[in-house]
């Protein structure tokens, strides 16, 4: 809870008239509701009412997707001052750079020992990150931007990831102006 209240008081500021008035304790109980079963259970549906808690408009024009290169994007984005990527929307701030899972015995989270994609499926982290993602995607419009990793040794466009699997194929072509892609190199980094 330390940590979503960490999370909660930083969303609080820049973007109020984007956010609204959002029940962070409400949101809070909903995010945990996912996780009040097996860590390899976790499904994405299972984060369906934390994600309707907490959603709010992105601004048209405003969207910015991405592929291997986290850091950029966020630095990029100036907080959602320039554009809002899914790590600065309410829902996929809470869990950006987290893991986790719940404890084994305990009611609390375990942010330490959790399972990952090459230990199931359905875990608690990559579930959440599959529901973020259709949800932002359905929810942006206008012109959509793409920011690749053009220094990425296995090539600017993984054909497995979050973008190709759960992002393009729930853009809202009626909601779309156009796509910009821009592939970006580390300075320095191999052009790839």
């Amino acid at each position: 809870m330390d940590v979503y209240r960490g999370k909660g008081s930083a969303i609080r500021d820049p973007r109020e008239d984007v956010l609204g008035d959002k029940n962070c304790t409400a949101i809070w109980e909903a995010f945990k509701l996912a996780l009040d079963k097996d860590p390899c259970s976790v499904l994405p549906s299972d984060y369906d009412l934390f994600i309707n808690l907490s959603r709010h408009s992105i601004p048209r024009d405003k969207s910015l997707f991405w592929e291997n290169n986290h850091l950029l994007v966020t630095s990029y984005a100036e907080n959602g001052r320039r554009f809002m990527p899914l790590c600065n929307v309410l829902y996929g701030m809470v869990g950006d750079f987290l893991s986790w899972c719940r404890q084994k015995n305990a009611s609390g989270l375990d942010y330490q020992s959790c399972p990952t994609s090459e230990d199931c499926e359905n875990n608690p982290v990559d579930s959440y990150w599959k529901s973020a993602s259709i949800q932002y995607a359905k929810d942006s419009s206008g012109v959509i931007y793409v920011m690749l990793n053009g220094s990425e040794p296995t090539g600017a466009y993984p054909v497995k990831g979050f973008f190709a699997d759960f992002e393009i194929p729930h853009l809202q072509k009626d909601k779309i102006t156009r796509i910009e892609i821009w592939v970006m190199h580390e300075i320095g980094g191999s052009n790839v």
